[in-house]
C-alpha cells in the first residue's frame, strides 16, 4: 500500500509580559471553513531540515525570530488529527521576549495574536494537547535550566525574574531566598542602569551572563531552583 503520509511542524510559542504568560497563535480559514485559531506551523518541505521549517513557518506566519527553540514531542498516534490528510507533526517550543517583537500575520494566517494561557480558546486539531505538553516541558525545565532569561529583556528588573518564576510555577517563593540562591550562581551581573519607575525607589537592572553560564557547565556547574 502506498503510504500517504504528510510531515508538518508546529510551535508552541512563549512570551512573558507584565507577570503574565502568553502563547502566540494564529488564525487560519481553509476551504470555506469559520475562522479557527491554531499554533503556527505547516508542512516541512522535501529537502528541509525540520529546524529550518519551523523558523521558516514561525516567520512566514508570525513575522518573529525566536530567542530558544527546542524539539518537544511528536503527535501522530492519533490517525485522524487532521481531518484532511493523515499528518504527523514535529512540535517545538520556543520563548521569545514579546516587549521587544512585533508580530504581523502572513502566508495563510488570518490573523496573529498572543494569548494569556488562561484564556486560550479552543484550537484546531490537537494543538491544546500539543500546548499543554509544553507548558509542562517549560515548568520543568525552568527549574534545573536557566531559560527564564530567554523571556525577558536583555536587561531586567530583579523582581522581573522573581515574578517569572511565580507565575509560570504558579507558586509563591520565598523570594529573600530567591534572590540569595541566583545570586549565589554568579550568573547575572548588576548593572549600572536604573529602570524607569513611575513611583518609588528606581532599581537597578540586571542582566544574565550566558557566556560565563556556558563556561560552568563545562566545569560541571548545575543550574537547579527548587520550590516546597
Amino acid at each position: 500500500m502506498e503510504q500517504k503520509i504528510k510531515l508538518a511542524v508546529d510551535a508552541v510559542v512563549f512570551g512573558y509580559q507584565n507577570s503574565n504568560l502568553y502563547v502566540l497563535l494564529i488564525q487560519q480559514k481553509f476551504d470555506g471553513q469559520q475562522p479557527y485559531w491554531a499554533l503556527p506551523g505547516g508542512l516541512v518541505q522535501s529537502n528541509e531540515p525540520l529546524i529550518e521549517a519551523v523558523k521558516r513557518e514561525l516567520k512566514e506566519e508570525t513575522n518573529v525570530s525566536v530567542n530558544y527553540l527546542e524539539q518537544l514531542y511528536t503527535f501522530g498516534d492519533d490517525v485522524n488529527r487532521d481531518s484532511r490528510n493523515r499528518v504527523v507533526s514535529v512540535a517545538y517550543f520556543a520563548l521569545i521576549d514579546a516587549s521587544k517583537t512585533i508580530i504581523k500575520a502572513d502566508t495563510d494566517a488570518e490573523n496573529v495574536q498572543w494569548f494569556t494561557i488562561s484564556a486560550v480558546p479552543q484550537l484546531a486539531f490537537d494543538h491544546n494537547l500539543i500546548l499543554t505538553a509544553a507548558i509542562t516541558r517549560l515548568k520543568a525545565k525552568l527549574t534545573y535550566q536557566p531559560i527564564g532569561f530567554d523571556l525577558l529583556p536583555a536587561e531586567f528588573l530583579f523582581s522581573d525574574l522573581e515574578n517569572l518564576y511565580c507565575t509560570i510555577l504558579e507558586k509563591e517563593i520565598d523570594r529573600r531566598n530567591f534572590r540569595k540562591k541566583i545570586l549565589s550562581f554568579g550568573i547575572i551581573e548588576e548593572t549600572d542602569k536604573l529602570a524607569d519607575k513611575k513611583s518609588g525607589r528606581p532599581a537597578k537592572l540586571f542582566r544574565f551572563n550566558k557566556q560565563k553560564y556556558d563556561a560552568m557547565v563545562k566545569e560541571g556547574f548545575y543550574f537547579e531552583i527548587r520550590f516546597a
